[in-house]
């Protein structure tokens, strides 16, 4: 499973690159919000900060909601560097735009993603990745990870070369479950990613084999 990281903190990308596992990125309007970059001008070239450290796929989203204006957007997005995924939103004209893009060789990312029928539209018009919010679901007392499992088994039943995008992971145990229902890539916070590193036996041992070690000299 691949592992991305969803921010738009260069610090938090950076140390998530130096452990050595990170293979891409997503981000958000609200994530660049976050970080305080505003303004278009801005917001490509913080994309472009971000392609400079990783070295896998970047999600760059369009917020455009018609046909025209994410076809414009999108190719922009795509021009600044070879790691771009455009990322759509699940509506209407977002499907019409990932053909579009898929015909024009561009890779995307079919974001907001709450149903299979909405995943299976997303993979019929040859989205690279479709991005299931699981935690917005448990948000709402729905099972976020019945999603992926359902979406999974409806994509191979098809062959379908759509990978499967866990989004709006939460924790640690997101991360786990993601991968034992065989989601293709997963994206949270660095704290779900490091949580990964951590159990007790580990520090208790670690810190005995220490202890014993000191005793000898």
């Amino acid at each position: 499973m691949k592992f991305f990281i969803d921010t738009a903190n260069l610090a938090q990308i950076k140390e998530a690159q130096e452990l050595g596992v990170l293979d891409g990125v997503t981000t958000n309007p609200s994530l660049m919000a976050k970080e305080g970059i505003t303004g278009r001008n801005n917001i490509l070239k913080h994309y472009v900060d971000i392609c400079n450290i990783v070295d896998g796929d970047v999600s760059a989203e369009v917020i455009s909601t018609d046909l025209k204006g994410m076809i414009k957007e999108g190719e922009e997005l795509a021009e600044l560097h070879e790691q771009i995924v455009v990322k759509v939103p699940m509506i209407k004209d977002g499907i019409k735009a990932i053909k579009y893009f898929t015909d024009k060789g561009i890779r995307t990312n079919c974001t907001l993603v709450f149903s299979c029928g909405q995943a299976l539209l997303a993979a019929k018009a040859g989205a690279t990745y479709v991005s299931p919010f699981i935690g917005r679901l448990d948000d709402i007392s729905t099972d976020g990870l019945n999603l992926i499992s359902e979406i999974r088994h409806i994509y191979d039943n098809y062959d379908f070369e759509t990978q499967i995008l866990a989004a709006s992971v939460r924790h640690t145990m997101h991360v786990i479950d993601c991968a034992k229902l065989g989601a293709d890539v997963m994206t949270g916070p660095l704290s779900a990613i490091e949580g990964l590193l951590k159990h007790p036996l580990t520090d208790s041992g670690l810190a005995k084999f220490l202890e014993d070690y000191q005793k000898g000299n």
